[in-house]
């Protein structure tokens, strides 16, 4: 079992070679669909198996496409890792698509648009308490109940 500081070590060594297969190397044209990039990588404790999480920004079809075609690359991708990182058995690869960024920009989206209502609501809110005509009516009211008091 590897340590805990060789597995971080040799996840970000394989992150970059990816990342530098996906630039250049892989001759898919499925992948260069959409825009892809590596997020993360997990490797497991005994350095056999490896997660790579890739974000793909573009359409659902492009999304799907472009995971098609790095699971068809994955016999390429793992030849290409056990050319240029030296581990004594070469992990096998599994391509997984990271949503994380998709989901946090519909998030920011969300926020932005109650943020939106939220000043619109403030405004009228705002509007209604400055309405010069809603405050002639109070003070009328307050004048006339003082008339009477001064009749009786």
């Amino acid at each position: 079992m590897a340590t805990n500081r060789r597995v971080a070590r040799v996840a970000e060594l394989i992150r970059r070679e990816v990342s530098q297969m996906l630039m250049g190397g892989i001759k898919d044209d499925r992948v260069g669909m959409g825009m892809v990039s590596v997020t993360d990588v997990r490797v497991s404790g005994d350095l056999q198996h490896v997660k790579v999480f890739v974000s793909i920004y573009g359409s659902d079809e492009a999304r799907t496409q472009t995971m098609e075609g790095l699971q068809s690359a994955t016999g390429y991708v793992r030849r290409e890792l056990g050319q240029r990182v030296r581990l004594r058995r070469t992990p096998e690869v599994l391509f997984v698509e990271d949503l994380s960024i998709a989901r946090g920009a519909e998030v920011l989206s969300l926020l932005s648009q109650l943020e939106a209502k939220r000043e619109l609501q403030g405004d009228a809110i705002a509007a209604a308490d400055l309405d010069p005509s809603d405050d002639d009516d109070d003070e009328d009211e307050y004048d006339d109940e003082f008339e009477d008091d001064d009749e009786e």
